[in-house]
């Protein structure tokens, strides 16, 4: 603890090293989005309850915002901002574009990390698809498009 209350978290900020100080009560998705810049993890609900600010922690999905950073020290977080860019996307990204399992996009970057969590789990059919993206909301209702994307990359 430091003198102005904050701690010291040591991360592996989509594959790089970084240290930084935190409030004890920053969530992870505060201490990245408002902290360190990086706004692609979007805060939905704030309780816990959509799946749109779902990051990864070792490669496995977490719902940051009720995360508390201090409990992450150590890990390596990835969220939407690692996995691609424009001029190389991640499979899921393009095959989401494909797809148009994306309207107004806000639950999409969740979306994403969530489904790359979930192919790491070897999804066998469109019904585990279906029940392993049951925790990522999406108001505009693209279901059908999101499982066809992730089914895609699964090659179902």
């Amino acid at each position: 603890m430091h003198d102005d209350g904050r701690i010291a978290l040591s991360l592996i900020l989509n594959g790089a090293p970084l240290s930084v100080r935190a409030a004890p009560s920053a969530t992870l998705l505060d201490l990245i989005r408002d902290q360190l810049g990086l706004t692609g993890t979007k805060k939905g609900c704030d309780m816990g309850a959509c799946g749109a600010c779902t990051m990864l922690a070792d490669g496995r999905r977490i719902i940051s915002c009720l995360a508390l950073a201090a409990s992450y020290d150590g890990q390596a977080i990835t969220t939407i901002e690692g996995i691609g860019s424009p001029e190389d996307l991640h499979p899921l990204q393009a095959a989401f574009i494909r797809h148009d399992a994306l309207q107004c996009g806000y639950c999409t970057p969740g979306q994403i990390m969530s489904a790359i969590a979930l192919l790491a789990e070897a999804p066998a059919d469109l019904a585990a698809i279906r029940e392993g993206m049951s925790g990522n909301l999406c108001r505009c209702g693209a279901y059908p498009n999101i499982v066809a994307a992730i089914a895609e990359v699964a090659g179902l």
